[in-house]
């Protein structure tokens, strides 16, 4: 692409952006504000048992790898967790509901849930029992970009070791 023709597509680009931001359009955006309703409030997360990333105490308090990196993500937010521990596809229903707004659970790129939900980059890649490498995700509210991408920023800055 000759610099004429690169210079031409940045300024369209800018003025795209600059209309935009006039109109008050932000983005990444939430079109059900995802991110503004969590940030001091709470973050409804589901929680599917799968040892070693969650697990469950005798009295249901939700427990594991992937519950600690959701209860230190909340706190960035200033917001309360509140847990729903079920099976995968119920949380995902739920999700899909808009009544969590994240889903954990052990899951990985390859879940089938991904085409029910927004899915974060893997925030740590281990070995399956075949010897191929497996990313490690979690589950978000389809277009809730803004939500995503704040929590992807969060989890790609930890250095998740693998249990």
């Amino acid at each position: 692409m000759t610099t004429r023709r690169c210079a031409t597509r940045s300024a369209a680009v800018l003025a795209v952006a600059a209309t935009l931001a006039a109109c008050g359009v932000t983005v990444p955006t939430d079109p059900d504000g995802t991110l503004d309703r969590v940030r001091g409030g709470e973050l409804r997360v589901g929680v599917s048992p799968h040892e070693p990333w969650t697990g469950t105490l005798p009295d249901g308090t939700p427990t594991g790898l992937e519950v600690d990196l959701v209860a230190d993500f909340a706190q960035t937010l200033d917001a309360d967790v509140v847990w729903t521990v079920g099976g995968e596809e119920a949380l995902v229903g739920d999700l899909d509901r808009g009544e969590l707004d994240l889903v954990v659970g052990g899951l990985t790129a390859s879940s089938p849930w991904t085409s029910k939900a927004a899915v974060t980059v893997a925030y740590v890649t281990v070995t399956d029992p075949d010897g191929e490498p497996e990313g490690h995700v979690m589950l978000a509210p389809t277009g809730e970009n803004a939500f995503l991408v704040e929590l992807e920023r969060y989890l790609l800055d930890q250095e998740v070791q693998a249990p």
